[in-house]
């Protein structure tokens, strides 16, 4: 038997041990331990004491890992009513503040509008990312970023009638030499 103690069964089985050698071979007289003498009976009770704590804290740690399963099992039963409700609640209530606020709850948030040329500049954003990053690893590829110049969005707006769109482009509606999208005059 090693003279380490590696977890709390072996330690508990050390001390049954013990108690058991110390009733079998010492039943009377006196033993000098760590320079403290001790009579037989107060070394057994000092090792009961300690084998009692162990059965205690191994039944503690039962009833706290049965008390943390009751608390998933019922926490896996309620989660999804609690966010049935809240679902419920905004459907029904909407975004009042004070109202929610009486469920402990904050209004949602509504997302930020963006505009076209918000959304434009994004979109040419990632090409020219995509462009610039060409075919690299992954940590290449972090390291570059896209460059936009300027980015012109050209409102459209309701057209002219049938009988005037019938009609050639006017030299001010042709491509400009540039190459950027006509203009309308």
């Amino acid at each position: 038997m090693s003279n380490q103690v590696k977890t709390k069964a072996t330690l508990q089985q050390r001390v049954r041990s013990l108690i058991s050698g110390t009733q079998k071979h010492y039943t009377t007289g006196t033993l000098t331990v760590g320079g403290v003498s001790y009579d037989p009976a107060t070394l057994i009770q000092i090792l009961q004491g300690l084998g009692n704590a162990l059965t205690v804290s191994d039944a503690a740690k039962a009833e706290w890992n049965g008390a943390v399963k009751s608390l998933q099992d019922e926490s896996a039963k309620v989660v999804p009513v609690i966010r049935a409700y809240q679902s419920y609640l905004f459907a029904s209530l909407g975004n009042a503040p004070s109202t929610l606020a009486d469920f402990g709850l904050a209004p949602r948030k509504v997302p930020a509008s963006t505009t076209v040329e918000q959304k434009t500049a994004a979109a040419a954003k990632r090409k020219a990312t995509r462009t610039a990053r060409n075919t690299m690893g992954s940590q290449q590829r972090k390291k570059v970023k896209g460059n936009v110049t300027s980015v012109v969005v050209t409102p459209i707006v309701a057209g002219p009638s049938s009988a005037q769109s019938a009609a050639p482009a006017s030299p001010s509606q042709t491509a400009s030499p540039s190459g950027s999208a006509p203009r309308i005059a």
